[in-house]
């Protein structure tokens, strides 16, 4: 005689209950072709699958990990981003904007658009999109070289393309253009026969850092000097790559007096302007 198995009941919310059931298809607890929360109950009273901590993870760990995924992210790996991603998201840990904030990035990660141009810029595939800006202009562009990045906050197409026509930024850079991922037109992306080249329009732009800056600065990669200015006490020279001079200019007006631009002219020239343009806004008076 078959003996019957004692039945419980289970009072969870629709959300654990369908988390009950992923875990349970991950670890092959079916019935059939459905998963099974009583044979994963089952096996958890077996300790055939064991219960550990979820929410031991010190907040060093996630701020590291959280770093490493956005890093990832920027360098066009989704697919490991995406493993950080799920690696986090499955921690007790995580606060709900922190939670939120990683979920987008992961829906973002998974967007069709985003997977087509990362599998052009793998492959080192020039292609053509429309794209509409802010304006709800629409611009066609023939991109030969692009990367994804982050600039506060937001994913960009940092691209080298053949149009220069109504770039802003100074002549040596009119060919990088800096393009919002969301503003992308997906049903207008197309291959064409030509090279890729090897990376975007630089210049070097020299920087003289003051105060505390000049001990707190962080080299970064485009940097290429990095020294302390032998002739002035405590003032360090830093030369960096910049391939576009509107998100340089956000990033060092923030750092003012203690960060001073001294070359190239043509970007001295747009700093200064702005601080110009600055002080007319609040009636100071200026000698020019």
């Amino acid at each position: 005689m078959s003996r019957k198995g004692q039945s419980i009941t289970l009072s969870v919310s629709e959300r654990d209950k369908a988390q009950l059931e992923a875990i349970a298809s991950e670890f092959g607890m079916m019935w059939g072709d459905r998963p099974n929360i009583s044979k994963l109950v089952e096996a958890i009273a077996r300790r055939q699958l064991l219960i550990a901590p979820n929410n031991n993870w010190s907040p060093d760990r996630i701020r590291a990990l959280k770093r490493a995924m956005d890093g990832l992210v920027d360098l066009g790996e989704t697919e490991q981003a995406e493993i950080l991603a799920n690696l986090l998201l499955e921690r007790g840990e995580l606060s709900l904007p922190l939670r939120t904030e990683i979920e987008s990035r992961l829906e973002n990660m998974r967007s069709p658009l985003r997977v087509e141009i990362d599998r052009y810029i793998h492959r080192q595939q020039p292609f053509q999109l429309s794209y509409q800006d802010a304006a709800s202009r629409l611009w066609n562009f023939t991109i030969h070289h692009a990367k994804i990045q982050l600039h506060e906050k937001r994913q960009y197409l940092d691209c080298w393309c053949e149009e220069t026509e109504g770039n802003q930024d100074i002549e040596a850079l009119h060919h990088n253009w800096c393009l919002r991922l969301d503003r992308i037109n997906d049903a207008a992306i197309t291959p064409i026969a030509t090279k890729w080249r090897p990376d975007l329009d630089q210049i070097e732009v020299e920087m003289h850092l003051s105060g505390g800056l000049a001990f707190a600065y962080k080299a970064k990669s485009e940097d290429i000097v990095n020294n302390w200015l032998p002739d002035r006490q405590r003032v360090r020279q830093v030369v960096r790559r910049v391939s576009n001079t509107f998100w340089f200019m956000r990033e060092v007006m923030q750092y003012a007096p203690d960060c001073v631009v001294v070359s190239p002219e043509g970007v001295r020239d747009r700093i200064k302007q702005k601080l110009i343009n600055l002080c007319r806004q609040y009636d100071l008076q200026i000698r020019e």
